[in-house]
């Protein structure tokens, strides 16, 4: 439930706390590690205002079977007596609009509405700039511009690798190289990349590898990192041993921090719902199947995949005979 007074929420009861806007990304890979990053920050003494989309919100009700008008998902963190608090925001599309099914027109949304309607709900959340910082999804077109508009700190999270960051924070490089933003990309092995001693070109993420960079998403990652130049600090859910080189390389650039995993402690059930969809145990039926023989399928919440395509996927498999968990 979206908290009636933003600036009481920010101020009432939270005097001499430090306060964190933790804005949410409105895709299932990313609303489970900033939830756990809001729920962390705020079990080290922060205020916590989390800042998500009534789409996410009254998905994730209904997956519980709850009405969203009376759900409150952090309830339970408050009752452990963490201070933190979730306030909605419109992405600018209607409750019943399929935003999976209309992948391009939710993205555009997300590009041209979503800023005004944080911006507005910000300039009364955001009480005591002195005391805030703004942590919002790397993948926003928008933060650096806000943060200096309210007087407050940028930390921009980014839920992926540091490779993946690394990559598209260097954009540039590639398209200066000629392997990528051009009709015919070089394939030789990129070796310009601070932090990368070697990558192929099949080996960079879809998105790089496309000849077309005018998509919407295009446009989104393009302006999503030259608001991530202007952080004043980034946090990446990655471990600082896995990643190494190309941690050291992007600290050398700005300040940069591993702090993953973000996981719920001890990798026990979630406090706080984060799931969009229903969620089903399926270990009873798993443990009686034969060791190594389920086909597990999932194209996660982002793939464009067309219904008839589905339907083909679907047929292939039930004509396979295997055993499956979709």
């Amino acid at each position: 439930m979206a908290q009636k007074d933003a600036g009481a929420a920010a101020s009432g009861g939270r005097t001499g706390k430090p306060h964190a806007v933790v804005v949410v990304y409105p895709m299932q890979g990313h609303i489970v590690p900033e939830t756990h990053l809001a729920l962390r920050l705020a079990a080290r003494g922060f205020a916590v205002t989390v800042v998500t989309t009534e789409a996410v919100h009254d998905q994730t009700a209904r997956a519980l079977g709850v009405d969203p008008a009376g759900h409150d998902a952090f309830a339970g963190a408050r009752a452990a007596g963490m201070d933190v608090r979730c306030e909605l925001v419109s992405d600018g599309l209607p409750l019943g609009f399929d935003r999976s099914l209309h992948h391009d027109e939710f993205h555009g949304s997300l590009l041209h509405a979503l800023p005004g309607h944080v911006e507005e709900l910000l300039g009364r959340v955001v009480v005591d700039p002195a005391a805030t910082c703004l942590v919002a999804d790397t993948f926003f077109s928008w933060p650096a511009t806000l943060a200096r508009k309210l007087g407050v700190p940028y930390v921009s999270f980014w839920t992926e690798p540091a490779l993946i960051f690394n990559l598209y924070y260097h954009v540039h490089l590639l398209t200066e190289q000629g392997h990528f933003g051009c009709n015919e990309p070089r394939k030789d092995t990129i070796t310009y990349i601070p932090g990368v001693p070697a990558i192929e070109p099949h080996e960079l993420t879809s998105y790089l590898q496309e000849t077309n960079a005018t998509s919407v998403v295009h446009r989104i990652i393009f302006k999503a990192f030259e608001q991530a130049r202007g952080a004043d600090y980034v946090l990446c859910n990655t471990v600082e041993e896995l990643e190494p080189s190309t941690i050291a390389a992007l600290r050398a650039e700005k300040p940069f921090y591993a702090a993953g995993p973000i996981l719920p402690a001890g990798f026990a059930r979630s406090a706080v719902a984060t799931s969009m969809w229903a969620e089903s145990d399926c270990s009873r039926w798993l443990d009686a199947q034969p060791a190594g023989s389920v086909l597990y399928i999932s194209f996660g919440s982002y793939a464009h995949v067309t219904r008839q395509e589905l339907r083909e996927i679907a047929g292939g498999v039930l004509a396979s005979g295997a055993r499956f968990l979709w």
